[in-house]
């Protein structure tokens, strides 16, 4: 298949561009190299696919018509991955202009462009970000999702109301995958894990928000990417629109993420205790049944094993996180 990946050359598009190439699939990725972090460890993420006859990257802002249209100039694409996206909690309050309009007004772009270009088959990254503080239980595709309380988590949601739009109107086959937290080489600098790895290595203290006892669902990109993969698969069967849930179904706790990491490096972290964020959720946890019947999806990696990757990884590239002010 002709596949187009947006916002490949991030952490996530990057693995699933391998990946894909990997499978043998030829491979058209847009990415705007945006300033949010270092467009150096972007280009750098790309190490392994530019040169590859398979590989096409095209440099151009999925807000953009134009740039959008020269992703299908050349063969025709049978699959869109869409995964471009400004990404973040606590920045989207900071500037959430910017946030609906690449989140919200890109992914309108994206769908019209498929419209254009007679594309009937998409695959959307949303966020568990989506079911905002539910109180207990693992989240369920099936939960009540009208109360984002973070204006990326709001763009989210309303990607997946604008990808249901599409496939009423227009018989467009789509998966939206509700990511949860995910990690491993290549994360972006300035989320926990690896901005956490790089303090604590370089003595620097840690900003720990709220009491310690915040949760994350981490899944380590390996099965995001496995996931996703499948979710593809799934959307070229037929006509159809799907929510699932990409987790590990496991909530670890911040100060186990701490020690976890602590361990791994063999140094402890000094602790900067902080007043909890806006926009930050209690916990989360995936419930990831109905992936595992419908997709068999099934994670395989324990969050240790992917943190002594993940720190493997970070020793060995000290280039894409030194000197960064996040």
């Amino acid at each position: 298949m002709n596949i187009l990946v947006t916002g490949g050359a991030g952490f996530i598009g990057s693995h699933l561009c391998e990946r894909l190439i990997k499978e043998r699939h030829k491979v058209f990725c847009i990415d705007n190299f945006n300033a949010f972090y270092s467009p150096a460890i972007k280009r750098a993420n790309l190490t392994n696919l530019i040169g590859n006859p398979d590989f096409l990257l095209i440099e151009g802002d999925i807000r953009n018509p134009q740039d959008l249209d020269s992703c299908f100039a050349g063969e025709r694409i049978d699959l869109v991955i869409h995964l471009a996206a400004m990404a973040g909690v606590r920045p989207s309050i900071e500037n959430p202009e910017l946030y609906a309009d690449v989140n919200i007004m890109g992914t309108v772009q994206a769908l019209q462009a498929c419209q254009r270009h007679g594309v009937t088959k998409l695959v959307f990254a949303s966020s568990s970000s989506v079911y905002g503080n539910k109180e207990g239980g693992a989240f369920q595709e099936t939960d009540n999702v009208d109360y984002p309380i973070s204006p990326y988590a709001a763009t989210k949601k309303a990607g997946e109301l604008l990808c249901n739009n599409w496939h009423y109107l227009y018989d467009m086959s789509v998966v939206c995958l509700r990511f949860f937290t995910v990690y491993g080489p290549r994360q972006r600098p300035d989320l926990a894990i690896h901005k956490f790895t790089r303090l604590i290595s370089e003595g620097k203290p840690i900003p720990v928000f709220g009491d310690g006892n915040t949760g994350r669902d981490y899944t380590y990109i390996d099965d995001i990417i496995d996931g996703v993969v499948k979710a593809a698969d799934y959307v070229c069967k037929g006509t159809c629109f799907e929510i699932f849930n990409l987790g590990e179904s496991r909530t670890i706790k911040l100060t186990e993420m701490i020690k976890t990491i602590e361990t791994a490096i063999g140094k402890a972290a000094i602790l900067d205790w902080q007043p909890m964020q806006q926009g930050d959720v209690a916990y989360t946890c995936a419930d990831i049944n109905k992936s595992r019947q419908l997709l068999e999806y099934n994670p395989t990696f324990s969050f240790e094993a992917g943190i002594a990757n993940f720190i493997r990884w970070f020793e060995q590239n000290p280039a894409l996180h030194c000197n960064i002010a996040l």
